[in-house]
Parts: C-alpha cells; structure tokens; sequence
C-alpha cells in the first residue's frame, strides 16, 4: 500500500510508537506530515521519516494539508474513531 494524503498508518518508531495517525502531506520522497489528532491518540502534527509508519488498509477522504477539526470529521464519517483509539503492539 502506498502512503498517501488520508492513509491511516501505525507508528512503529519513537515515543508514539504503537499509535495510529494519518498522513496529512507529503513533503518528500521519504518525508510525510502526519497527525493523531493528539486529543484522539496522542500524535501531535509533526513530519515523520516513511520507514517508521507501517500502512493500514483505511484510508479517509481529507484534503492536502487538512486540519485536526477536518481529520476528526472525516474519522467520525468513516467510523474510526474507536479504531484509532486502539494501540498496537510493536514487535522489536
């Protein structure tokens, strides 16, 4: 699955390591801007390195650059909120 803009991903390095965010932008070939929101999960908007996101099958509809309020609409439409709240567990 490729990453791009609405792909909902596992964070699989750092502090956030197990919590799920979604791709807001794409800032270069190996660079994305993703967000939780962190009220939701606990991902705060920062950019992150492709190789530490691992892709889930879901993906929402949301525009480039889409704000923490647009990112929590298009979740609540898809009816993904309890998914996103779940952790995952990172195997080392």
């Amino acid at each position: 699955m490729a990453i791009s803009i609405g792909r909902i991903c596992v964070k699989t390095a750092g502090r956030e390591a197990g919590r799920k965010c979604v791709v807001v932008d794409r800032i270069s070939d190996y660079l994305v801007l993703v967000t939780g929101p962190k009220e939701l999960t606990g991902v705060r908007r920062r950019r992150c390195n492709i190789a530490h996101l691992e892709p889930t099958k879901y993906k929402i509809d949301i525009k480039r650059g889409a704000s923490d309020k647009a990112v929590l609409a298009a979740l609540k439409r898809k009816k993904l909120i309890e998914f996103m709240k779940e952790r995952v567990k990172i195997r080392v």
